[in-house]
């Protein structure tokens, strides 16, 4: 698999990633995306993200940018140091140790579609060290990011709550502790990992519910959090740990929040639509969400936007007001607001009373691994170019009465089902995400969607 940008960031086999590689990739960044100051670096917890990153750094310095190393920190930590100025996140999110990747960041946030292609278009460029090189510094931005919610919710908004924190290898395994103890919550930490675990909050497996289920029963947990392994994600789970669904995590921190503007992808719960009815539905990526934010901002520049995915990371666009301070917006996606704003709406009352009040759409999805990326391709080209293939496929589960080629196929099925089919751009990965009016009926639908698509795939 030959590196390439995906819904966020450059991402490949780690084997693909050496110094050389990793080098040409930070001066295309550099000469499309020319610093304005100093370049921050960061890294998660992975065994090759040091290697990486020390490039990324002598990389930049050779070029005679200033670096600052901010050492291992979540993405969204990275963004909020590098407010202004440019950054290079390493890291590979969710996805095995045997992968990796680079997150860039220009003084404004996240890189845009245009600017990746602009990188692109500058990889393999001749290298020409500057003749004064660029000085290093390091600083921890841990604390920044911390005092952000701490100070904007106050020290006692989750008093009295028991949070469990499934800490296995996420770059926010020590800040969630301390975000959650200075908002007056205890914290119980859990499952600490030396080893890499690839934590995916958007498909979280049988088994590992099951785990967290557990843990809340076994130490009496009023909910318990976690995040990807970058902490650009989202986990959160009631009482009784049950998971919920990164979409509905956006559209309770939209409404806590104050938002009267929502950007989303196509992907997400169309609760959405019903809740906030000018809604932009977006392709699948921060990019894409990031490029809608800034329309709806043109357009109305006193609109209260935010943006969120089906995985949960959450955009804040706008000053918002919590019960303590001011949240400033930051343009990437966050993984403690969206755990944080729904616990202090639900405080009283439970995580699970809060879900059952929205509108009783639920969703589910997970993901096929390790495809056959020529034959998932062709799998889907039969589907979108023939009525007679998609009926044949969908037979099992209801006629199709619309279809959304926004990114991917997104079927619409009787009975108000949603069917949604989508390669991962970068990774050997099939999504499949479902919807329907009860989770039981989500979930028997994703099963055989599931079953349905990996026979697909395998016919070529």
């Amino acid at each position: 698999m030959a590196l390439a940008f995906g819904t966020s960031g450059l991402r490949g086999l780690v084997t693909e990633l050496d110094d050389a590689t990793v080098a040409a990739w930070t001066r295309a960044f550099i000469a499309a995306c020319p610093p304005e100051g100093a370049l921050f670096v960061g890294r998660d917890l992975r065994p090759s993200s040091p290697r990486i990153a020390e490039t990324v750094l002598a990389t930049a310095e050779a070029a005679g940018v200033d670096t600052v190393d901010c050492g291992v920190l979540p993405t969204p930590a990275l963004a909020l140091a590098a407010a202004g100025q440019a950054a290079v996140m390493v890291t590979g999110s969710h996805i095995p140790a045997d992968r990796n990747g680079l997150k860039f960041y220009v003084p404004a946030g996240e890189i845009s579609k245009v600017e990746e292609a602009a990188i692109s278009a500058a990889y393999g460029a001749e290298a020409s060290d500057a003749a004064q090189p660029g000085q290093r510094q390091s600083r921890d931005a841990l604390g920044d990011y911390a005092a952000r919610y701490i100070g904007a919710f106050g020290g006692d908004a989750l008093a009295g709550l028991r949070i469990g924190v499934y800490q296995h290898s996420s770059v926010a395994r020590d800040v969630m502790v301390d975000v959650l103890a200075g908002l007056g919550a205890t914290p119980v930490p859990l499952a600490r990992s030396e080893s890499f675990i690839p934590v995916d909050t958007e498909a979280v497996d049988q088994e590992t519910r099951d785990m967290l289920a557990g843990w809340c029963k076994e130490h009496q947990l009023d909910a318990l959090v976690s995040t990807d392994g970058d902490a650009d994600r989202p986990m959160l789970t009631d009482a009784s740990g049950q998971v919920i669904p990164g979409d509905v995590l956006g559209v309770l921190t939209a409404q806590s929040l104050g938002a009267d503007h929502v950007v989303t992808p196509v992907s997400s719960n169309s609760m959405v639509n019903l809740l906030f009815p000018d809604a932009v539905l977006t392709r699948i990526g921060s990019p894409y969400v990031i490029a809608g934010m800034d329309e709806v901002q043109v357009a109305n520049p006193e609109a209260k936007t935010v943006g969120f995915e089906a995985n949960g990371g959450f955009l804040l666009g706008f000053e918002a007001q919590a019960g303590a301070g001011a949240l400033a917006p930051l343009a990437t996606r966050d993984s403690l607001l969206p755990i944080i704003a729904p616990l202090v709406a639900a405080k009283g009352q439970g995580l699970a009373a809060l879900v059952t009040a929205l509108p009783p759409r639920f969703t589910a999805a997970d993901r096929l691994q390790e495809i056959d990326r020529a034959g998932a391709a062709a799998f889907l080209t039969r589907l979108d170019g023939s009525d007679s293939e998609r009926a044949a496929f969908l037979a099992p589960f209801g006629g199709e009465t619309g279809l959304d080629r926004t990114d991917g196929l997104r079927m619409s099925l009787e009975g108000g089902r949603v069917l949604h089919l989508r390669p991962s751009g970068n990774a050997p990965e099939f999504r499949v995400y479902v919807e329907a009016d009860s989770a039981e009926a989500a979930r028997e639908l994703l099963g055989a969607a599931l079953l349905r698509v990996a026979d697909g795939i395998a016919a070529g």
